[in-house]
């Protein structure tokens, strides 16, 4: 991983993945080190951030490097400055380059350009440092990642797709139930059962949450209307208005199933009312997973650990 991007999830092989939760673990019991030491990352943010954003930043300062924040106001990529101009301006200052934007080619053209990493920190198609996060969640909650089942209820979105690739890489089951219209994107689809074929995960596409849900491990939701598709929130209200997760649906999961969400969460929607506060939800156990998955992810990109591996 030393000096690679991470755009997608398909850009990790399974034992990346093993290594990078093994860090994590690692690094939760000895938060402060000084592997980054005058290394400097550049987050470049085309929309408003809580968790990616401090996430990050606090990752970069207990590794004992620096950050520096770039607004959509004071870069404007592709508009005030041309996307392959600021990707080669910020090598010459930064080591790796952390970029959160609305779609997914600007990301390809910073890679393409950069002399330094670039991560995926949110792109229209993809969320990989959150299904990271998601993963070295679930083995800890688990134990495990093989052989379990994710069920993924909603919007067939760039939160859903990073889930897909990361459970079919570490062969874990995949159901998502969408409603039509709203599936993961075939591509991806395709690529996730390749990937699925060497793991033995299987994967499952679906219309009914009840199908999906039915006797798994992990059910997970996101918003069902993402940063960008404003305009379009009442009707998908009403287009998803049978995909919410409650307790009635979450009943039909094994009785020591997880509750997943990568908030914010619009209660009341994707997600009743309280159910998040209940004894199955992990979502605050998702959010500080962020920090530590990424402080591995950083070291890692930078200059490579030597921890033992001894996730299964």
């Amino acid at each position: 991983m030393q000096g690679k991007d991470l755009l997608s999830i398909a850009d990790l092989s399974s034992e990346d993945i093993h290594l990078l939760i093994s860090h994590a673990i690692d690094m939760k019991t000895d938060n402060w080190l000084s592997l980054l030491d005058r290394k400097i990352l550049a987050l470049i943010f085309e929309k408003p951030s809580l968790r990616t954003r401090v996430s990050f930043e606090v990752a970069m300062r207990q590794l004992g490097g620096h950050t520096v924040y770039l607004s959509p106001d004071e870069v404007g990529l592709g508009k005030r400055e041309g996307v392959s101009d600021v990707a080669r301006v910020l090598s010459r200052y930064v080591d790796v380059i952390a970029a959160r934007t609305f779609s997914h080619q600007t990301l390809e053209i910073l890679a393409r350009y950069s002399d330094v990493p670039v991560i995926n920190a949110l792109s229209d198609l993809e969320h990989p440092c959150q299904a990271l996060a998601d993963l070295l969640t679930i083995y800890e909650m688990k134990g495990e990642l093989k052989g379990l089942t994710l069920a993924f209820v909603g919007d067939g979105n760039n939160v859903a797709h990073s889930l897909m690739l990361a459970a079919s890489l570490m062969g874990m089951n995949f159901r998502v139930a969408s409603p039509a219209g709203y599936t993961v994107q075939d591509s991806l689809l395709h690529l996730a059962q390749s990937l699925a074929t060497g793991s033995g995960a299987e994967i499952t596409c679906t219309d009914e949450p009840c199908l999906a849900v039915s006797r798994a491990d992990v059910v997970y939701t996101d918003v069902w209307t993402s940063m960008g598709q404003e305009t379009e929130a009442e009707q998908r209200r009403k287009i998803f208005a049978n995909y919410q997760v409650n307790d009635e649906l979450l009943s039909l999961a094994k009785e020591d199933a997880i509750l997943m969400h990568p908030l914010p969460a619009h209660h009341g929607e994707e997600v009743a009312e309280n159910i998040l506060n209940s004894p199955q939800s992990v979502v605050f156990d998702q959010a500080e997973n962020r920090m530590h998955l990424q402080k591995a992810l950083l070291a890692e990109m930078l200059g490579g650990l030597d921890i033992p591996l001894d996730v299964k």
